[in-house]
């Protein structure tokens, strides 16, 4: 890459470390994960294996990689597979990840990390999750001739490889062997700059969240909250300013449930969220507190406390509103459309095809205010054909969706 690229990845790792040793509690992680990389691979990499490398951003990215992943284990035993993460958002959570040889944090983006990487490695095969275009270690791998693929990926028009000055990050899109892209806009756009290796595939994330909603938990206090015949709607991966736009149409609404899942929380957190959902007509409880024998009548909010129950959540809603759009953007908004029920989301979900596919279709609808917010749920409570023809709308849009890991996994192993 361009001494310019270079220093500008040096000056961003330089200032990770800043934010860590200043009370940054992720790039403190970052950092700490970084000097621990490449010890865990050498004590992980079998001599005379061969391995597939796999790299996700972050924990939505890694949701989107998982079919691929737990295929390639199930169908190529043989094969061993190393997964890096970038953020401590994904690292963290999946680092027991037992379906992969090793997980570990993907070093900045030097000449020195990315040759060491690939070295140490030694891979196979590269395969990124929907973005995240790192030139040199693109570069390492090309320089190789080692297969390198791009799945689930989507484009835009505003993205550096399309402007007049982006002639070096065009440079990195040439170093992949194939790019899965999941629809047909981001081929053409592709096709305009030159690149021709592309296949429409969709989008792997779908496939995920239909294995998600076939092996779905019973969560027992929210089982038994929904067979109380009230209204119950599920707040997924909810931030302050989500929590802005729908608590006070909660206040007006008494005959609703609302099970909120934040997408981070702490003490402070969870006793803010307590303090702002202060329902008069009823009580609000932290899932941890809620025993066998805690009596749920008069409950109308149960703030979720703990992780990796979202998806099994959505199941219980008769709608669902999933946070991140008054923020960067929206989270998995898929997680809850599977199960047959209307999903609202906020406005910034530009990113995001199943956000327009969805709207499109019926079973989606953003909002970007309170007032808005307060418009469309109440008239998801009320009318029961909207709601029901809504949620419909929503199920079929994902399957209809289905099969990106069936064409990636085919083209990319295609003897088994």
């Amino acid at each position: 890459m361009t001494p310019l690229y270079n220093l500008a990845i040096n000056l961003y790792g330089l200032a990770v470390r800043l934010a860590g040793r200043t009370g940054n509690v992720k790039a403190a992680k970052m950092v700490a994960g970084h000097h621990d990389t490449f010890s865990i691979l050498e004590g992980r990499i079998e001599k005379g294996r061969r391995y597939v490398w796999i790299h996700a951003a972050s924990l939505g990215e890694f949701e989107q990689g998982r079919p691929l992943i737990e295929r390639l284990r199930a169908e190529r035993p043989e094969l061993g597979i190393i997964l890096s993460f970038f953020s401590p958002s994904g690292y963290e959570v999946r680092r027991n990840y037992d379906k992969v040889d090793a997980v570990v944090y993907l070093p900045f983006d030097t000449p020195s990390a990315a040759r060491r990487w690939v070295e140490t490695v030694d891979p196979v095969m590269a395969i990124f999750v929907k973005y995240e275009f790192w030139g040199n270690y693109l570069s390492q791998l090309a320089s190789r001739h080692i297969p390198t693929y791009l799945i689930s990926a989507i484009f835009r028009k505003g993205q550096i490889f399309f402007r007049p000055w982006g002639a070096e990050f065009r440079k990195i899109l040439g170093c992949f062997t194939t790019i899965f892209v999941q629809d047909e806009n981001s081929r053409l756009l592709l096709e305009s700059i030159g690149i021709d290796n592309v296949i429409v595939a969709g989008d792997t994330r779908f496939d995920r969240v239909t294995d998600i909603m076939k092996t779905t938990r019973t969560v027992d206090a929210i089982e038994r909250l929904a067979s109380s015949h009230r209204p119950l709607m599920v707040f997924g991966s909810s931030w302050p300013a989500d929590e802005g736009k729908y608590i006070p149409w909660l206040k007006s609404h008494p005959e609703v449930v609302a099970v909120i899942a934040p997408h981070e929380f702490d003490s402070q957190r969870l006793e803010t969220m307590r303090r702002n959902l202060s329902l008069s007509q009823g009580d609000t409880l932290l899932l941890s507190e809620i025993t066998p024998d805690t009596d749920l009548t008069n409950v109308r909010a149960v703030i979720v406390d703990s992780f990796g129950l979202l998806s099994s959540l959505y199941r219980y809603g008769q709608i669902a509103y999933v946070g991140g759009g008054f923020g960067v953007s929206i989270h998995n908004i898929n997680e809850a459309a599977v199960y047959g029920i209307p999903v609202i989301f906020g406005p910034r979900h530009q990113k995001f095809r199943e956000a327009y596919g969805l709207i499109d279709c019926g079973g989606g609808h953003t909002v970007a205010s309170t007032e808005e917010f307060d418009r469309i749920a109440t008239s998801l409570l009320t009318d029961t054909a909207l709601r029901e023809r809504s949620g419909k709308a929503a199920g079929k849009y994902i399957r209809d969706n289905l099969g990106a890991t069936d064409t990636v996994y085919s083209h990319i192993f295609p003897h088994k």
